[in-house]
């Protein structure tokens, strides 16, 4: 039901369309490259070992869209990405604005 919703109704705000289009790119390639959770903190990592960029873009579709959004974008990153990438991203989210893993 939702992949008709999210085809036929994305939950992006008007004139946005762009902006979560490459917020939604960036997530596709961090984790094709670096993965949204790490075994150690690091520069891109935080001390919870949350991608730290990943968090920023949650953040920003939370300002855009609220939960609605982030949920959207979740969906399209697991379709994409597959499902443990897509619960890496749930877990990267926690407690970015109503986002709760």
């Amino acid at each position: 039901m939702n992949f008709l919703i999210d085809l036929l109704a994305p939950p992006i705000p008007s004139g946005k369309r762009a902006e979560v289009e490459k917020l939604l790119a960036e997530l596709y390639r961090i984790g094709q490259t670096e993965d949204f959770l790490s075994e150690h903190p690091s520069l891109t990592y935080n001390r919870d070992c949350r991608h730290i960029r990943t968090r920023q873009i949650g953040a920003r579709l939370d300002e855009l869209g609220g939960l609605n959004l982030m949920a959207y974008v979740h969906r399209q990153v697991k379709r994409k990405l597959g499902k443990i990438l897509g619960e890496h991203l749930e877990a990267a989210w926690d407690k970015v604005g109503p986002w709760r893993y």
